[in-house]
């Protein structure tokens, strides 16, 4: 898999920190543009953040293309619709010919069903170039392939939704790939936006709350902070 940040809000803590500023002030536009110190716009970013007020967040977008990821996470992926866009690589109209597939750590250590699972893979590309060969549509011949199937995508998502994916997915008890994936655009944006992410998460280390319930919870939050996780389940 790989991520990488192709464009984001020109210094998006500047245009978030502008953006509390004007709540809170009867200032206009030109006022606006002058630079925000940056003490005053790390005090008034992590004020945003510990107050659960972020609609200002929503100022600064991130753009992020995508590739190596299978088929199963891009479903999850799209799940996510406030706040995001997507533009994926279509299967009707670019045609596999040398498809890549994503394949598991449990698959591939269990040598027995990884040889059978990579026979079954062959077979199923061979059959889809049998079939766009013979002038089947791309559009009709992706019907044969499996989920594991890679793709690409671009995503944009304002920090708002960001943050909120990164809440849900970078939780060890997400699907492996979803987790990876969000784990490595989270070290994307903390290059640029190092104050709105820098205790950015799951919602165990952010808020103390896991989604996973008292019975599903790896338990990380207690190991490392030392007391109970609050349950939301």
């Amino acid at each position: 898999m790989k991520v990488k940040l192709l464009s984001y809000t020109k210094d998006p803590e500047q245009v978030v920190a502008a953006a509390i500023r004007q709540c809170y002030s009867a200032v206009g536009p030109k006022e606006l543009k002058k630079k925000i110190d940056k003490t005053t716009r790390e005090r008034l970013i992590k004020q945003v953040l510990a107050s659960g007020h972020t609609s200002t967040l929503e100022h600064a977008s991130f753009t992020f293309g995508i590739e190596g990821i299978s088929r199963i996470s891009e479903i999850q992926l799209v799940r996510h619709r406030v706040g995001c866009s997507y533009s994926i690589q279509s299967g009707r109209y670019v045609k596999r010919g040398e498809a890549k597939f994503v394949i598991p750590e449990a698959i591939k250590n269990n040598k027995e069903i990884y040889i059978k699972y990579k026979k079954i893979l062959r077979d199923v590309q061979s059959l889809y170039n049998e079939m766009t060969e013979k002038e089947i549509k791309a559009e009709d011949a992706r019907y044969l392939q499996p989920q594991s199937l890679q793709t690409k995508i671009v995503v944009t998502m304002n920090a708002r939704a960001l943050l909120h994916f990164l809440e849900l997915r970078c939780c060890r008890r997400a699907q492996w790939e979803i987790q990876q994936l969000a784990n490595l655009m989270l070290s994307e944006v903390r290059k640029v936006a190092p104050i709105i992410f820098e205790k950015a998460g799951a919602s165990c280390m952010t808020t103390g709350i896991c989604w996973e319930g008292e019975k599903m919870s790896c338990g990380l939050y207690k190991k490392i902070k030392g007391g109970e996780v609050r349950s939301r389940v």
